[in-house]
């Protein structure tokens, strides 16, 4: 990468932050290092960072509450590392906005490259670059926040739009009520106020929004979005 980037890593294991520290500037990577979420705020405060490296399992607040307090101001990329490899940590770390979720046994190399991937999607100025979701009838511009549908825009409220996003970037990955009622009602609300955004958004996306193509229902769990991208 042409301009030298800032990662920062947040741990409580110190020995973790110092090797992750060691191999991210052996590979030109700045890096700013904290082992809690309080202190790694009051950095990511004070200094420009351009991606995290996040621990789920804290002392105090653990990694999914700063993930969610850095998502109320940043689009900046977060990458989960956890020792739990378990899918209920990773859908809810990637439905809380994390980028990516790597389990500790992953290598340094293979985390670094995982750091790479994700900044490959973001210019030197800090914005996203334009990436389109394609899904033939059905497309998402992550750079403007629209939505097409038969090539015409459709309208679609904030939390529409975030809640479409989630589903569309991560097809046939199934989203339970719970996690969705906590990533964007802030845990507040019951199965109803989800179905209620969800019928929403099949009116606007869906040729039949009764029989749906896109998002459908997993009974009693949540819902998933179906779809290749192309």
């Amino acid at each position: 990468m042409n301009q030298m980037k800032t990662v920062m890593v947040i741990d409580d294991d110190v020995s973790i932050v110092e090797l992750m520290r060691d191999f991210l500037a052996n590979d030109g990577f700045r890096v700013i290092t904290a082992n809690d979420a309080e202190t790694a705020l009051a950095l990511f405060k004070q200094h420009p960072v351009d991606c995290l490296i996040l621990d789920v399992m804290m002392p105090g607040a653990d990694g999914f509450d700063l993930c969610r307090k850095i998502r109320e101001t940043s689009h900046v990329p977060i990458l989960f590392l956890s020792a739990r490899d378990d899918d209920l940590y990773k859908i809810r770390g990637l439905g809380i906005g994390g980028d990516d979720y790597i389990v500790k046994t992953a290598s340094p190399i293979e985390v670094i490259a995982r750091v790479k991937a994700v900044l490959r999607r973001v210019s030197t100025s800090g914005q996203v670059i334009e990436n389109i979701i394609d899904y033939g009838r059905l497309q998402l511009n992550i750079t403007t926040r629209e939505v097409y549908v038969g090539g015409e825009t459709v309208s679609f409220t904030p939390k529409e739009y975030e809640v479409f996003r989630l589903l569309a970037e991560h097809p046939r990955q199934v989203f339970t009520y719970d996690l969705l009622l906590d990533r964007f009602w802030e845990g507040i609300g019951d199965k109803h106020t989800v179905r209620v955004l969800m019928a929403r958004i099949r009116e606007k996306i869906e040729a039949e929004p009764s029989q749906p193509h896109y998002i459908t229902n997993v009974w009693g769990i949540g819902y998933r979005f179906e779809g290749k991208a192309l």
